[in-house]
């Protein structure tokens, strides 16, 4: 499950500092997550950082259009790894 940043952004810009996959990129008039990118920090840490460090109560949720796994997860995690 790939993450989506909601239209309750306040581009306070937290969240692209603490991506580990560079998912996270400023888009048009918010921050957008990059699908193919986002583990969710699976392989990183216990829960996605950049949920934890938002200001903004639910303003960065799982994408209902990208569900995944865990195992698909951490795939996407390992193949991200191979190509750094």
């Amino acid at each position: 499950m790939a993450l989506l940043i909601t239209d309750k952004c306040i581009n306070c810009d937290m969240c692209d500092l603490e991506c580990p996959n560079e998912a996270i990129v400023f888009g048009a008039e918010i921050y957008e997550i990059n699908p193919d990118k986002c583990t969710e920090c699976v392989g990183h840490y216990e829960q996605p950082t950049c949920q934890s460090v938002c200001p903004i109560t639910s303003c960065i949720i799982i994408d209902p259009d990208k569900r995944e796994t865990s195992d698909e997860l951490l795939k996407k995690f390992i193949i991200i790894q191979a190509l750094v």
